[in-house]
């Protein structure tokens, strides 16, 4: 499973995530350019198959238009912390490897 973390996402979480996920990747540090627009979020997870995992409402929207892949893990939980955000993620990895390996759902939203 390959997350790809939002600009929106502490790239500190790409340590404190690793023992959990096979790959993570922060948009700030995957080869994108600074800020990367949407579009170059949505097109680079999906010719690296990975899953976008975000806050931003927008990548609902592409889904919505575009279809999956990528798919998306939305996070509906407002500002929190990174260590928040890193126990969220980590209880909810069997619902992101669900996700993952689904072919019928491209989205999973966390509240």
């Amino acid at each position: 499973m390959n997350l790809l973390l939002d600009a929106n996402i502490s790239w500190r979480l790409i340590r404190l995530l690793t023992p959990h996920f096979e790959q993570i990747h922060h948009v700030e540090k995957c080869g994108l350019p600074i800020p990367a627009s949407d579009i170059e979020i949505w097109n680079w997870a999906k010719a690296n198959d990975a899953i976008i995992v975000t806050n931003d409402d927008d990548f609902y929207h592409f889904l919505a238009q575009k279809g999956f892949p990528p798919k998306i893990v939305l996070l509906r939980i407002g500002n929190q912390s990174t260590s928040h955000i890193q126990e969220l993620i980590i209880r909810n990895r069997q619902q992101i490897l669900a996700l993952s390996e689904s072919e019928q759902h491209g989205i999973l939203e966390i509240v």
